[in-house]
């Protein structure tokens, strides 16, 4: 017997399934645009509750969606019984970061969830343009 049928206990390999559930931007599809007024972030995080979820942004602007997806299983007596033959749904830790641009307000930044997409609204304030001054020549 293979030593990968060993690990996976019978389980067939799929190679891209394990690099899924390994890279955070695969397990946690996150759209971010731009309106006249915010920057958007909208997140994919079926079957998750916004208690385990956290938004944060550092000092630096930068955004971050971090939480973890428990593993599906059933801790009752009829679960225990049962043989999982095949396991695709991602669980364990993940992080997404985005560094914000300067427009960003970061200390008005408003979160929500429903049905397990999560938006993140970050409002922005105009940055004023550098305003280039003309300055005279003297002399002949």
């Amino acid at each position: 017997m293979s030593l990968i049928h060993q690990l996976l206990r019978d389980e067939t390999y799929d190679p891209f399934l394990s690099m899924m559930n390994k890279c955070p931007v695969l397990s946690t599809p996150t759209d971010w645009k731009e309106t006249n007024d915010a920057h958007v972030f909208i997140s994919d995080l079926p079957g998750m509750k916004k208690e385990d979820v956290k938004v944060e942004v550092d000092e630096g602007r930068v955004l971050q969606i971090s939480g973890e997806r428990k593993k599906h299983v059933d801790d009752d007596d009829d679960d225990k019984n049962n043989k999982w033959h095949h396991i695709e749904r991602f669980h364990g830790k993940f992080q997404r970061r985005f560094k914000l641009p300067e427009n960003a307000k970061v200390d008005e930044v408003r979160a929500s969830m429903e049905n397990g997409v999560l938006v993140v609204t970050v409002p922005k304030h105009e940055v004023k343009k550098p305003q280039t001054k003309v300055i005279q020549i003297e002399g002949n």
